[in-house]
């Protein structure tokens, strides 16, 4: 089984736009609090519909955004990986970033590594980036070890300005690599 709306395949994975299906597994996916361990709080079903207006809207405007990631195998939807552009200001904005997000039974497979080294590829050959950022809380461990697997390496630290200062998932990390 394979589908033919991937923007990009790897040997285990599909990488294409969201389609209305990811919906309920991706609201199941932002609503597990293992998952959401280093973001402030778990997203409501209706932030999460508002996340998926976003990502369509960064498509149309800019041609790139979070794909949605499925296993080829199976079709079955486990997560995102992509590029954003960060709203907030920092020293390292303007700019673009890798990111993923995985459903926990995913998880130790090497989904996110498969999934971002693919991403990196066609953001530096097809799209052309300059550079491309990644950044998390200096707490999750698990996302800065895909970001050294992928061959980032280590800017610097910064407060996320949209994170209260005195949450403990304030400071961040954040990696780079030049194209």
């Amino acid at each position: 089984m394979e589908s033919s709306s991937y923007i990009i395949s790897t040997e285990r994975l599909g990488l294409r736009r969201w389609i209305e299906s990811d919906y309920d597994p991706f609201i199941e996916l932002n609503r597990d609090t293992d998952v959401m361990k280093f973001f402030p709080k778990p997203l409501t079903p209706e932030e999460t519909l508002h996340m998926i207006k976003r990502i369509g809207l960064a498509f149309e405007q800019n041609g790139y955004g979070l794909f949605a990631v499925e296993k080829r195998s199976t079709q079955e939807f486990i997560g995102f990986a992509g590029f954003a552009r960060p709203s907030f200001e920092s020293y390292f904005t303007p700019c673009v970033e890798i990111g993923w997000r995985f459903k926990k039974e995913a998880w130790g497979n090497g989904y996110a590594t498969e999934a971002a080294i693919a991403c990196l590829n066609y953001g530096f050959q097809t799209l052309h980036f300059d550079r491309i950022l990644s950044f998390t809380s200096l707490l999750n461990g698990r996302s800065e070890k895909v970001m050294q697997r992928i061959g980032l390496t280590k800017i610097g630290e910064f407060d996320h300005p949209n994170i209260d200062p005195a949450h403990a998932l304030c400071r961040h990390v954040v990696y780079g690599l030049e194209g």
